[in-house]
């Protein structure tokens, strides 16, 4: 090893972060990554271009994806696929009885009704919600948790977390605080649209 300097790698098995052999008072933030590299490339390209966005931007999508593999394998330890998990903890979110709407879920999942009517007739086959008749609307159903349903949730939120955590761990508290509120800030218009 001597003094050559290691980049932490990704276990992509456990996704645990792990740090190699880095000499003297070196900082994760004084580290180098793929996007300095990208960034640094097209400014010796583009140099008429102002590419500060990829900065922040293509941080985030490569942040996406790798939380991304964070859902799937926290899932697969439970055997769900990351629509179920959005299905189940929208219902499981919505407090006893753990029951929404067809309708409900399409806001809260973002799919298409013929999306959200086959993704409700799987977990309904693999015993995870039931339907129920909508004693509201003669017409309508209501999807209901089962027991199975809330502890497939539960468990697999707290793997979820468990990954969460490991990506957030080089930041403290307060810098998990501001950084959540810089997302919130670019965020929210996107979430706030009218329809």
């Amino acid at each position: 090893m001597g003094t050559e300097s290691r980049r932490p790698y990704l276990d992509v098995k456990t996704l645990d972060f792990k740090r190699l052999h880095v000499e003297g008072p070196s900082t994760l933030i004084d580290m180098e990554d793929e996007v300095d590299r990208l960034v640094a490339a097209w400014r010796r390209e583009r140099p008429d271009l102002d590419v500060e966005p990829l900065e922040v931007l293509s941080r985030v999508s490569r942040l996406a994806r790798h939380l991304d593999r964070a859902r799937r394998i926290a899932f697969s330890e439970h055997n769900l696929e990351p629509w179920e998990f959005d299905v189940l903890t929208s219902l499981r979110r919505a407090g006893a009885p753990y029951q929404l709407s067809p309708g409900q879920l399409l806001t809260q999942t973002l799919v298409t009704s013929g999306t959200m009517t086959n993704r409700i007739d799987r977990l309904t086959k693999k015993n995870l919600v039931e339907r129920l008749p909508d004693p509201n609307d003669r017409r309508g159903v209501l999807v209901r948790l089962t027991a199975e349903g809330r502890d497939k949730a539960d468990q697999s939120l707290a793997g979820l977390l468990d990954q969460e955590r490991a990506i957030l761990g080089e930041l403290s508290r307060a810098q998990r605080g501001e950084l959540a509120g810089l997302l919130r800030q670019l965020t929210a218009p996107f979430d706030n649209i009218p329809t």
